[in-house]
């Protein structure tokens, strides 16, 4: 092969390879405390939203690669008691629904990405997998992801899932003799903000 050959073939490897320098490989992103979760949801007779607006105990995702997707270790563990749903009849209900006393955190554990776009300022968009536990009961979702890094290096990882207070053997509060009746969906959505360990 001549020179020429050679240096052409390199020229031509050169995005790949600048591509494979930020892909999983034994890589760990931090979650900054600044991340958060949301749950929205609806009565019979209005909707309201919660929110946990900081996570109290940061963790590390390790990413590697999979045989056929991106495997993550790590997760978020927020507390109940964080919960504010900007009403304090609504909040204490949320809370004692999701039975705080006995189970007073919410963990979600992150398990796998489909594929680890390159990170950029525009939004990449693909799916993974999470286990989610409310009062001791855990259920593997499929989450809709949004990915960017912004100028400060910092990842975002934004998600959004349907689920059911049934899923969880939960009953959704009700008030006023059953008046008011908090349908059984809920919209979760949680924003991971993430640096990259060197």
């Amino acid at each position: 092969m001549s020179y020429k050959s050679f240096l052409l073939i390199c020229l031509a490897l050169l995005p790949l390879t600048s591509f494979v320098s930020r892909a999983p490989g034994g890589r760990k992103w931090v979650i900054c405390e600044n991340s958060s979760l949301t749950v929205n949801g609806t009565t019979n007779i209005n909707t309201f939203s919660c929110g946990i607006p900081s996570c109290d105990q940061t963790d590390t995702l390790s990413i590697s690669k999979g045989e056929n997707n991106i495997v993550l270790s790590g997760g978020m563990r927020l507390n109940i008691q964080s919960f504010d749903c900007h009403n304090a009849m609504m909040t204490r209900d949320l809370r004692k629904t999701l039975k705080e006393k006995q189970f007073p955190t919410l963990h979600i554990s992150f398990l796998s990405l489909s594929k680890l776009p390159q990170l950029t300022a525009r939004p990449a968009f693909i799916t993974g997998m999470v286990d989610i536990e409310i009062a001791g009961v855990s259920k593997r979702f499929e989450v809709n992801y949004q990915i960017t890094e912004d100028a400060q290096k910092v990842i975002h990882l934004g998600g959004s899932r349907d689920i059911n207070f049934s899923d969880f053997d939960l009953i959704p509060p009700r008030k006023l003799g059953g008046m008011i009746k908090t349908r059984d969906k809920l919209s979760v959505g949680f924003q991971l903000n993430m640096k990259a360990m060197d």
